[in-house]
């Protein structure tokens, strides 16, 4: 029960810190949402940051490194490369989100491009892509504390009261509440994976060089890559995938709306990098899981931290980092609830009702954000993946809406509306249906090189929705210009020049 008490006394923390976030302030759509557009440098990079360290980090990093070996050295090299693209990226979309007063990433896609429909379409995807997210974060939430608390909490108890938390402060405080959480949770994830990385290894081989030596020797080859299936090719697409859509998340990109200016964007960059290299030490804690609680098949290497905790530690430090573990999953999980409920309020229910108060959406949106907890919820029981295939999944999703903002950002537009809307709906179909049956390029075209069979599916998709949106862009331009030609009257000016 000392675990358990543990877990349960960060929980209300987490729940006092997150109502209280809202004092002194009239949570508008815009204060509930983006904070105002007044977050500072550390505010901005807790939140940002919150993609590293989350359920997925802690549970799925570790759980590949048991399973998986080498390969699992993907999620170390992704978001470095999207903290360098953000140096760039972020400042250019927190001026536009600023100029027009934007809330939502959906918001931005539609102003861009003088459409609500495809502002509407991306917040569809976009929603779609995060409901996989949000199952790996209550997944892992339950997994966390019920291993963490010997068992005295069922995953599904322990889920559905973590929900109850996380919905509870979200609807009061918005982001708000997110920000807050976040600096405690960084500090406890910070401290307790440093902790486990170094002294693991040394308690189980002598040291982290000796730990590594001991795999070598019992599994060879498992540390490097193989020559097929999670090959060379596979963790390149995997890595420029997962760094393309890194800030594609609905909940990423409009969290970077409440930066109060663009140096905050560019400190982050510098920094986040190095602060990315704490995720060694998970795997670290990962890799002495093969050595201390051998065996674990299939998603249940997703345990591998837990157990070998569990094995090693006193019950109030076993608490500590279920807490920890706790609160990866709580401060992620409402940014994807609030940018979820945003979302379908800001730029789905405003298509149907474009003269909708600003208050009117803010009330809206704080209704969806129990409805999409509760589908959410669903999944989650009836899930079975392991974390980073839910991930994978998702990151392919919201990948394809990357195209479209690229070539959004020149003054001169290069593609038509029709021509984003097509490319996107062609890429989410592509990963749709290679999901839905459970294919693989390699299985879809066996005659390709193997270095093309082991692409990710979500690189594939990337490059189909390539080729649908330019050559949609080019068909409609022609169609705008014929139509122009003959008079313009024949011409609706939402689709001129688009």
């Amino acid at each position: 029960m000392t675990a358990l008490m543990v877990i349960a006394a960060f929980l209300v923390l987490a729940v006092f810190l997150g109502l209280r976030a809202r004092r002194g302030r009239q949570m508008t759509l815009e204060q509930w949402s983006v904070g105002g557009r007044g977050f500072g440098s550390v505010f901005v990079f807790v939140l940002l940051a919150g993609d590293i360290y989350t359920t997925f980090t802690f549970l799925g990093a570790s759980g590949w490194a048991y399973g998986q070996g080498g390969p699992a050295f993907y999620i170390l090299a992704y978001a470095s490369l999207a903290y360098v693209l953000s140096y760039w990226l972020l400042p250019a979309i927190w001026r536009y989100a600023k100029e027009h007063r934007l809330i939502t990433q959906a918001d931005f896609y539609a102003r861009k491009f003088d459409s609500p429909t495809l502002g509407a379409l991306v917040a569809l995807v976009g929603v779609v892509a995060m409901v996989p997210y949000l199952v790996l974060q209550l997944t892992g939430m339950g997994i966390i504390v019920s291993s963490a608390s010997y068992g005295h909490l069922s995953p599904h108890t322990a889920l559905v009261i973590g929900t109850l938390a996380l919905t509870g402060y979200v609807t009061v405080s918005g982001i708000h509440g997110s920000a807050w959480t976040s600096v405690v949770k960084d500090a406890m994830i910070l401290g307790v994976v440093v902790f486990l990385g170094v002294y693991l290894p040394v308690h189980y081989a002598g040291g982290i060089g000796a730990m590594f030596h001991r795999i070598d020797a019992a599994k060879p080859g498992f540390l490097t890559l193989p020559h097929s299936g999670q090959s060379p090719a596979w963790f390149a697409s995997t890595v420029l995938l997962s760094a393309l859509g890194f800030y594609l998340w609905p909940h990423t990109f409009s969290a970077s709306y409440s930066a109060k200016n663009t140096r905050v964007f560019r400190r982050n960059a510098i920094v986040l990098p190095l602060y990315q290299l704490i995720l060694l030490f998970v795997f670290f804690a990962g890799f002495a899981a093969i050595l201390a609680v051998p065996g674990l098949k299939g998603s249940d290497a997703d345990l591998s931290l837990l157990r070998i905790t569990v094995k090693t530690f006193n019950p109030w430090f076993v608490g500590l980092v279920g807490a920890a573990g706790l609160l990866t999953a709580l401060v992620p999980g409402s940014l994807l609830l609030m940018a979820s409920a945003t979302s379908l309020a800001d730029s789905v229910f405003r298509l149907a009702r474009p003269q909708a108060s600003d208050e009117t959406v803010a009330r809206l949106a704080k209704a969806l954000v129990p409805v999409v907890a509760a589908v959410a919820l669903l999944f989650a029981f009836n899930g079975g993946s392991t974390l980073v295939n839910l991930l994978l999944m998702g990151y392919a999703l919201v990948t394809q809406l990357f195209p479209a903002l690229l070539f959004s950002l020149p003054t001169r537009r290069l593609i038509t509306k029709q021509g984003a809307g097509a490319g996107i709906v062609a890429g989410v179909a592509t990963v749709a249906a290679v999901t839905l049956t459970n294919s693989t390029v390699g299985k879809l075209l066996p005659g390709l090189p193997q270095s093309v069979k082991d692409l990710n599916v979500g690189v594939i998709a990337l490059a189909v929705n390539l080729v649908v949106l330019f050559a949609v862009s080019v068909l409609t331009r022609a169609v705008t210009a014929r139509r122009a030609a003959a008079g313009p009257t024949t011409v609706p000016a939402a689709d001129s020049g688009r």
